[in-house]
């Protein structure tokens, strides 16, 4: 049976508390849509091909990672902003965005997931942005994991070979996680005391700060740290429902 959007929409508020984080990008709906959903579909980032294959599987409600609405608020629409709302509106699909609350969350977050997934026993917040932590400190198992074996670990949860500095000590005890773009929380994961920083994309300045850190860098690429917690929220929300969720998957190799 079908389920009210604004009853989907208020579970999502309830689990992430979105409306607490000071973010850059609008969290929640975006774009109206169908007001009763049958098929929730997730995805990492808001563009055209996701949203041809949201239209193509029927769904009533697509919820992403990177939404399109980012900054102060549009002063004009152009024509990559008019082709994707065309393509929403004519499949009738709402669109919803769930940006840092959805890397904050200690169970459903994108962070709390790659700490976990990588035999993460326990786990502190991390990485303050604008208030609020965003990412977690992940304390291995036993006397921690060689970084090759870390690396491995990685590679396997993400499906694509990380850019690493091998900077710091042979073990990895503490494992800094902050997915995305999280490269300049290097000097904090050193004060924090990790031995290693777990994010999607760096800067070429990146190198030089883990080498003069002495703490490892890895980079498993912005997307593929992001498909975590947004596919998780989609699973949720089709238990909660009872409804179908699919997720799609556009690679992005950064």
């Amino acid at each position: 049976m079908p389920a009210p959007i604004d009853d989907i929409l208020a579970e999502c508020e309830r689990l992430l508390d979105a409306a607490a984080f000071e973010d850059h990008c609008v969290n929640g709906l975006q774009v109206p849509g169908a007001e009763l959903v049958t098929t929730i579909a997730t995805g990492v980032s808001a563009n055209a091909e996701l949203f041809r294959l949201a239209a193509a599987e029927n769904a009533d409600l697509l919820l992403v990672h990177h939404g399109i609405f980012w900054g102060p608020g549009v002063r004009a629409i152009d024509g990559g902003l008019a082709l994707r709302l065309r393509l929403l509106f004519d499949a009738d699909i709402a669109l919803a965005a769930y940006h840092l609350p959805l890397d904050a969350h200690p169970e459903v977050g994108n962070n709390a997931l790659i700490a976990r997934a990588l035999g993460a026993k326990r786990i502190e917040p991390f990485a303050e942005h604008l208030g609020r932590a965003i990412g977690f400190i992940a304390e291995l198992p036993g006397d921690g994991m060689p970084f090759a074996d870390l690396l491995a670990s990685v590679r396997a949860l993400t499906a694509r070979d990380p850019l690493a500095f091998d900077s710091g000590p042979e073990r990895v005890r503490r494992l800094a996680v902050v997915s995305g773009a999280g490269a300049d929380f290097l000097d904090d994961a050193r004060a924090a005391g990790a031995d290693a920083l777990l994010t999607g994309e760096i800067a070429e300045r990146s190198m030089a700060d883990s080498r003069e850190a002495g703490v490892h860098l890895i980079a498993a690429g912005h997307y593929a740290t992001e498909t975590f917690g947004i596919r998780h929220l989609g699973e949720l929300l089709a238990e909660r429902f009872e409804l179908r969720h699919i997720f799609l998957d556009v690679p992005n190799p950064v």
